[in-house]
């Protein structure tokens, strides 16, 4: 099983220290589960006074996610959560395992539980809940 999902936050028209605050609040939330580690990636802190910043790397986290079976399940969980507040903004989220992507953007309630279903059931273990 993999056990690291890359997960990107963007959002259209954001200044960069906003993708970097939102990413900061998602990685605050991710820290409280069961995993080993959600680190920011390279590029991930806005430099003091930067104006030419990649945003594309700002809002980009890696979740290591262990040993648990269910790990990945409660980081799906807590995203769709934490998206599901996000009613001033309108977040993007790419989330990678291996060669596996889902993106998700502008997207009903509904699409979106389907597609992180079906996303956490392709990597979980055989007879683990998803």
């Amino acid at each position: 099983m993999e056990n690291e999902l890359h997960i990107l936050l963007t959002e259209e028209d954001a200044e960069a220290e906003r993708v970097a605050e939102l990413t900061g609040y998602l990685r605050q939330e991710l820290l409280d589960l069961d995993v080993d580690d959600v680190t920011t990636l390279p590029g991930g802190e806005v430099p003091p006074g930067a104006r030419a910043v990649d945003v594309t790397q700002i809002g980009a986290l890696l979740v290591t996610l262990g040993t648990s079976a269910t790990a990945l399940n409660q980081v799906v969980t807590v995203i769709r959560s934490w998206v599901g507040r996000r009613h001033d903004t309108h977040p993007s989220l790419h989330l990678r395992m291996g060669d596996d992507v889902l993106e998700v953007s502008e997207a009903t309630d509904d699409q979106v539980a389907e597609a992180f279903k079906i996303f956490v059931q392709r990597h979980s273990p055989a007879g683990a809940e998803p």
